[in-house]
């Protein structure tokens, strides 16, 4: 683990940009009305948290605030100083207390998993628990009320939002979240089928723009729900302070990938990998060698984007003015996830008991780090 000196001279290092050889990479319908719930709406519109600007950086030793987690996908915050947690395997949703209390708030029907896929990203609006999933025969994605208090919230009958994305072993997947415009945002992955990525008629290598309840969004660039193409595996959505989205992507056996995601905007899989200066397709803004990345879920803050890296095990931090990286973290494994959370800090899921880690006492964990502006 790094001292908090070695990590506030790893900021430093976002003034230059990484370069490394390529490697293997590491994986290779709506209600009436709205349920009665506790839960706050999280959607941006409403928080008074001010908007962080500017380049920010870990500063400080991490805290563990659960641990004992079971192939851990996705957290997501509650306001107060709770968190949802999924897991993969086994479908199950856990609450994390405030108290720092860890329970089972419920299980995800109808959730298939093998390999890669099963319970993955999550996503809350308006009450509802949204959920990205493995099921029979595709991957899709439903809604549960969120209903109780904190300490003991539960999750009542799903609702099928947005189905036949299709599923494999591997690929997946399974990023979800709310945008600024309210719409939620669906990242899937070519489910092994490479030409996929390239027709806009398929829901494989995508990212997805739909409403609340499911339906293409007004002014998607396809007159479907696809909102932009060409991408072998995104497991990462945030937006930074200026309102452009990114997405992190797992390449094939050359580059993994930061982008910035434009509408309609092709990211060329599987014809190019990295960046290629062909005009049919937009580059991305970093790039790494997959042994050093193969990258997961990702945070935004002012203009810093936090990237969790499996095969890498480091949290890698983006300037995304400049492109410039840095290994903001690391030392703990392999990370899963990487999420802004209410109280300022970064919250980080480790994810060494999915099989392809070397479990320690007490993975996996969800650790706190506190930011500084960069």
């Amino acid at each position: 683990m790094k001292s908090a000196r070695a990590l506030a001279a790893a900021s430093i290092l976002l003034l230059a940009m990484t370069g490394c050889s390529a490697q293997p990479p590491d994986d290779r319908v709506p209600p009436s009305a709205a349920p009665t719930s506790a839960v706050p709406d999280p959607s941006p519109t409403e928080t008074e948290e001010p908007v962080r600007t500017g380049t920010w950086t870990v500063a400080g030793e991490p805290t563990t605030i659960a641990r004992a987690l079971a192939a851990p996908w996705s957290v997501v915050p509650l306001e107060g100083g709770g968190a949802l947690i999924s897991e993969r395997d086994s479908g199950v949703i856990r609450e994390l207390s405030p108290d720092g209390t860890l329970r089972q708030a419920g299980v995800v029907p109808g959730v298939v998993a093998g390999n890669e896929s099963g319970l993955h990203g999550l996503a809350l609006r308006d009450g509802w628990l949204y959920a990205y999933h493995g099921a029979a025969d595709d991957n899709r994605v439903v809604r549960m009320p969120l209903t109780g208090t904190a300490g003991s919230l539960a999750l009542g009958e799903p609702e099928v939002v947005f189905t036949g994305i299709p599923r494999n072993t591997t690929h997946d997947g399974g990023r979800i979240a709310f945008g600024p415009d309210g719409f939620l945002y669906i990242a899937t992955g070519d489910a092994q089928n490479r030409d996929a990525a390239q027709d806009p008629a398929s829901l494989s290598g995508k990212i997805l723009r739909v409403t609340a309840d499911g339906d293409p969004a007004r002014g998607n660039p396809f007159d479907s729900a696809v909102y932009s193409l060409g991408h072998r595996n995104v497991q990462g959505l945030a937006w930074t302070a200026d309102g452009a989205l990114w997405a992190s992507e797992f390449g094939g056996d050359q580059w993994d990938e930061l982008n910035r995601i434009e509408p309609g905007g092709n990211y060329g899989w599987p014809i190019v990998e990295g960046g290629a200066g062909d005009a049919r397709f937009v580059d991305p803004v970093a790039q790494w060698a997959t042994r050093d990345a193969s990258p997961s879920g990702i945070a935004a803050v002012g203009d810093t984007v936090f990237m969790a890296a499996l095969r890498g095990e480091r949290l890698w931090a983006v300037d995304t003015t400049t492109g410039a990286t840095a290994v903001a973290f690391d030392g703990q494994g392999r990370l899963r996830d990487a999420v802004a959370a209410p109280d300022g800090s970064l919250w980080v899921l480790t994810n060494n008991t999915d099989g392809r880690g070397a479990a320690r006492d007490g993975d996996d964990v969800l650790l706190r780090l506190p930011l500084a502006p960069g």
